[in-house]
């Protein structure tokens, strides 16, 4: 069920302090943790179907997301009770494995269509706007197979389910093409924590990145040529961690840090290319480590301005802190992402953790950057 937020009233000493007046409260939900009925209505298997049950101990107490919270078979009623709360916005995603089980345009389920449609309809008319995700960690299993985002083909496959929404679904006013880019590519493609558990660590996850950042690119353009009736927006959400220096000694750790991390999918959109400082990174341990050519795959210059400006407002999910130390150089051999980082991450022990083992608060001094610092 998705809870009702509540106005919350930050108290200083010296004064109190209220939202803005254009504070936009939000719900965000994704398909896979909330819908169940994950074979029902023509839907295919996607990823986390094909992963949870092949081993169903990848998820705690070996639950499945085969029933979840049942959203899709009482859609209705979820939309009503979103519009009666407080909220403007209700993020969620509509799952490829559903419009195109195929994973291609050879089948449209109109059944899925029609049942998203009338979400939509529904929030619209209690005045709640749909932010629509494509890809929400539920690549279906089919496209998985052929080698998902790792297949520069996955470019095309992205924008042909992008133009079947965008001739579905008219009447969005936002879109977001990936949530959670860093998550997919460095959980699914490099470190094998998430689905579809691939460990290819140090190249998975940038070959990944490759692709992804392209698939965004190309729907965004898509949709500005083909439909310029239609007015929504779109973006990227790129997932992001705080990074604390440990200490003044660290602060150049964290910044070798947050270009990693975050800029690797934000710097191609908003400055035109990868960062520099993971460019020269992975160049130069690429080198030492005997590779004929750098393990980060290189824009063209006409990717390059493909990719560049792919975006109508910057979408940013901020989960949680990490504490970042400043390690020696490790040895050549064996890459990896964390060799490329070039720092120790971690979890202060004074912080207070959520059930999931991740901080809900921090204390203690910041030394601070901006997202825009970021993109360098």
């Amino acid at each position: 069920m998705i809870q009702k937020p509540s106005a919350k009233v930050i108290v200083n000493a010296d004064k109190t302090r209220n939202f803005p007046e254009k504070f936009s409260f939000d719900a965000g939900s994704s398909a896979y943790q909330i819908e169940g009925a994950w074979n029902e209505d023509g839907k295919s298997e996607n990823i986390w179907d094909h992963w949870i049950h092949s081993d169903p101990s990848h998820i705690k107490n070996n639950d499945t997301a085969d029933d979840a919270c049942s959203i899709y078979n009482s859609v209705i009623n979820d939309a009503i009770y979103v519009g009666m709360s407080t909220i403007q916005h209700y993020r969620f995603s509509i799952p490829w494995s559903r419009i195109l089980p195929s994973g291609f345009t050879d089948e449209i389920n109109m059944k899925a269509i029609i049942h998203y449609q009338h979400l939509i309809t529904s929030l619209s008319r209690l005045n709640v706007t749909p932010v629509v995700t494509f890809d929400y960690h539920d690549l279906p299993q089919s496209l998985q197979d052929i080698g998902s985002w790792t297949n520069p083909a996955m470019v095309k496959y992205f924008a042909d389910y992008a133009r079947v929404c965008f001739q579905f679904f008219p009447s969005v006013e936002y879109w977001i093409t990936f949530n959670d880019p860093r998550a997919t590519c460095r959980r699914g493609y490099g470190e094998g924590s998430f689905a579809p558990c691939i460990n290819s660590d140090g190249s998975g996850e940038y070959l990944c990145a490759y692709t992804v950042l392209k698939a965004h690119a190309a729907a965004y353009h898509l949709y500005k040529e083909e439909f310029k009736e239609l007015k929504g927006k779109m973006s990227m959400a790129i997932d992001m961690q705080w990074s604390q220096p440990a200490s003044i000694n660290d602060a150049a750790a964290a910044e070798r840090r947050n270009p990693l991390d975050f800029g690797l999918y934000a710097n191609p959109i908003y400055k035109g290319n990868w960062p520099k400082a993971v460019i020269d990174r992975v160049d130069y341990r690429s080198v030492k480590e005997n590779f004929t050519k750098s393990r980060l795959p290189k824009f063209t210059d006409n990717e390059l301005d493909y990719v560049n400006g792919t975006s109508d407002f910057m979408a940013v999910n901020l989960f949680y802190t990490h504490v970042v130390e400043d390690i020696e150089e490790a040895e050549f051999g064996d890459p990896s992402y964390t060799k490329d980082m070039k720092a120790k991450v971690y979890i202060n022990s004074n912080w207070n953790l959520a059930v999931n083992g991740q901080p809900v608060n921090t204390s203690g001094s910041i030394v601070s950057w901006s997202a825009r610092e970021t993109l360098t």
